[in-house]
């Protein structure tokens, strides 16, 4: 099984020379022979056609003698290799010249000049005269504008076999070496697509055993290397992603067990009285604090879920951008008012509209102030300012809290991640906030950066697009 595909082609190229040899020992041998009887056709009604003009008029005309003839014949006999015969109109022998083993009648049965036609030469036995196939041209003999006779030529096929027999000996040599080389293209075959193809297989295999370190050992510049180099890259991208799962997992069973260890410590201590009654109220909140927790995390992780599994379905519309920050301003009042801080909203005189989603802006919104405050001091301000460049619309969120470390920006998108500096400050945050903003900014096809400086504070700042302008009536 391992080796069918390499026996496939072996077997093919056994049946191609096969083929080969066939199609070269009928094809190519009729081409030859049928070209071979065309130059000789043509030959012999050549040599014909002169000396029935040259020589054997004078017969006609008594210049000649019928032993001038014969000599002349013979002659040509020999140089030709062939019978000449040369008759009167009505078939009738006047004298011949044959080759050794044949004969030539006295006069040729339903003798009739016409029977060659147009392709100037006939192949047989010539009405039975013959032993073996021969060419037969004829040329008609004028004396005085009559036709008087008339010259046969007749070719045995058997030079033309022999002929065919001496070309096609170095054509059989040349296809046997043509075939000998073709093995190359075999070989290249086995080194640059049978191995690979083994080698990508076994990876294959590697892979749905869960083996997902393996690295297939193909670096050719080809279409091979290319899919080794895709698959080797698949296989490292689903192990981070498994690594990821387990870490997503691991995150989410701690931030799980924390809260429901909490609340099933305080509910069984309220339960067995170790928590007198006039304590309950008390305990009560931290257990409904806990169960607001695990309500945002639930929430975050079913936002995020839509996000991987690509079902979001942002519902864009026109929307005023400044309207929808100062609405969400104002639902933190009650949690900047004991902290003292204050949120201080910088907005252009004119309506902003832009093209977006408008609940899924104002998550973000939310998300950005609320990490704000959580992580600003007491008696600060946060700053919420809008511009404008071209046809986007920049919103920057700028707090003067703690700070991110530099060596930390890049990890604050992670999901469930939290920073050093954050730990003590962020008790009911989930860790997914920022990945959720940077998530619906990215599926709008825009983008957020921030600016943080430790100990000094730190800047989100997204783009939207603006809506298309329309004309009032």
């Amino acid at each position: 099984m391992k080796s069918i595909l390499h026996l496939k082609f072996i077997a093919l190229y056994v049946i191609f020379g096969f083929l080969c040899i066939f199609a070269t020992a009928t094809l190519t041998t009729q081409l030859v022979t049928n070209r071979l009887e065309e130059d000789t056709s043509r030959t012999l009604y050549r040599e014909a056609s002169m000396i029935a003009s040259d020589y054997l008029p004078s017969y006609f005309s008594d210049d000649s003698s019928l032993q001038a003839v014969q000599s002349q014949l013979a002659a040509m006999r020999l140089y030709l290799d062939s019978s000449l015969w040369f008759v009167n109109r009505d078939g009738s022998l006047i004298t011949a010249s044959n080759l050794e083993g044949t004969s030539s009648p006295e006069a040729i049965e339903d003798f009739n000049p016409a029977e060659i036609g147009g392709n100037q030469y006939i192949t047989g036995t010539y009405h039975g005269y013959f032993n073996e196939d021969v060419i037969t041209v004829m040329a008609p003999v004028t004396q005085g504008f009559q036709t008087k006779g008339y010259l046969l030529i007749h070719s045995p096929l058997s030079g033309i076999d022999s002929k065919c027999s001496e070309i096609m000996v170095p054509v059989y040599i040349s296809l046997g070496v043509i075939y000998l080389l073709s093995f190359i293209f075999l070989l290249g075959f086995h080194f640059f697509v049978y191995r690979p193809l083994r080698q990508i297989s076994a990876a294959a295999r590697q892979y749905a055993t869960g083996n997902l370190e393996y690295e297939i050992p193909v670096h050719t510049h080809d279409e091979m290397g290319y899919l080794s180099a895709s698959l080797n890259y698949m296989a490292v991208q689903l192990k981070d992603m498994d690594d990821y799962q387990k870490k997503i997992v691991a995150n989410v069973s701690h931030d799980f067990r924390s809260p429901l260890t909490s609340i099933k410590g305080y509910v069984e201590a309220m339960t067995d009285g170790t928590i007198p009654p006039e304590l309950h109220e008390k305990y009560l909140h931290i257990i409904l604090f806990e169960t607001e927790r695990l309500t945002d995390l639930t929430r975050d992780l079913l936002t995020l879920n839509e996000f991987d599994t690509k079902e979001l379905l942002l519902n864009k519309t026109s929307f005023d951008i400044q309207e929808t920050i100062k609405s969400t301003a104002a639902s933190f009042e009650g949690v900047c008012t004991p902290k003292h801080i204050s949120i201080q909203l910088l907005l252009l005189p004119d309506t902003v509209a832009v093209y977006a989603d408008r609940g899924k802006i104002q998550q973000v919104l939310y998300n950005l102030l609320d990490n704000a405050i959580k992580f600003s001091d007491n008696e600060s301000t946060i700053t919420v300012e809008v511009t404008v460049k071209n046809e986007k619309v920049f919103v920057s969120v700028k707090d003067h809290g703690i700070g991110i470390p530099r060596k930390e920006l890049n990890k604050i998108w992670e999901r469930f991640y939290k920073s050093d500096l954050s730990r003590g400050k962020d008790k009911k945050g989930t860790g997914l906030g920022l990945s959720i903003v940077k998530e619906v900014i990215q599926a709008h096809d825009e983008h957020i950066n921030v600016i943080s400086t430790e100990g000094v504070g730190t800047e989100f700042i997204f783009s939207l697009s603006r809506a298309e302008k329309t004309d009032k009536e």
